[in-house]
């Protein structure tokens, strides 16, 4: 039986995808914060039949993520399928946000992500096979005005993950990087961008497991980089030919609240 691990699998987008891994057999092991939402799955899982387990870290202290490593390895797991998918934002201006509630993004969105794929990309590369999918978002392509250390996060997610797969294809690993647009989860509430033009629903929202729907698709087929709807596609496409004053004063526009 294979095994997939999940981060930030409690909620949303990580959620729908232990879903689509029990429907096609896999044993979950599924990593957050919240100990009795992970009891709860759990349970629910084991009742329908599947192999769960699972691990209650804080992600944004490195050394947690390192120590819940160490504890896979003495507890034996092997991970087939790696979903770094935890993560948030934060809004408002760079210079006026609280530098420690930035540190804590910047350690959850880039250093767990980038700790876990080279703990967990050498074992796969040692066996010859594995599938990683590093959750990023169309903010990875772009500035990013009033949210500028989430969009750089991302931008490191993708460029990290683009070259990983790169190097660890040869040796029969896929690294896909998912890049959502706008998805309604508990995203927006944490970053306070509900009254923006970017949280607001005048922009379609996708569904969480709309999501990870093409998300799984695509890390099952070994697609290094994968954008979600094809309006997403058409604005990263506006924003790489369009001058950068523009793209830059549109953004900022859409994060004003």
């Amino acid at each position: 039986m294979k095994t997939a691990l999940i981060t930030g699998a409690t909620e949303g987008i990580g959620y729908a995808f232990s879903q689509l891994f029990a429907r096609d057999g896999y044993a979950l092991v599924l990593v957050a914060r919240n100990e009795q939402k992970l009891q709860e799955m759990v349970k629910s899982y084991e009742q329908q039949q599947t192999k769960a387990s699972y691990y209650a870290v804080d992600l944004s202290d490195l050394e947690s993520v390192i120590a819940l490593y160490h504890k896979l390895q003495s507890d034996g797991v092997v991970v087939d399928c790696l979903v770094n998918n935890a993560g948030f934002g934060l809004s408002g201006l760079y210079t006026d946000l609280s530098w420690e509630d930035q540190f804590r993004m910047f350690q959850l969105d880039m250093m767990a992500v980038a700790y876990l794929s080279h703990a967990i990309g050498q074992e796969m590369k040692a066996r010859g096979n594995g599938k990683l999918l590093n959750v990023a978002s169309t903010a990875a392509f772009m500035p990013l005005p009033n949210m500028a250390g989430y969009g750089a996060s991302k931008s490191f997610v993708l460029s990290l993950s683009d070259a990983l797969n790169t190097e660890l294809r040869p040796y029969g690993v896929s690294v896909t990087t998912l890049c959502p647009g706008v998805t309604r989860t508990k995203f927006h509430e944490v970053a306070h961008t509900e009254k923006s033009l970017l949280g607001s629903h005048f922009l379609p929202q996708a569904t969480p497991e709309e999501v990870a729907a093409f998300g799984y698709k695509a890390m099952m087929k070994g697609k290094p980089i994968a954008i979600h709807q094809w309006m997403n596609r058409l604005e990263i496409g506006f924003v790489r030919i369009a001058p950068k004053c523009l793209v830059r004063k549109v953004l900022n526009k859409s994060l004003e609240k």
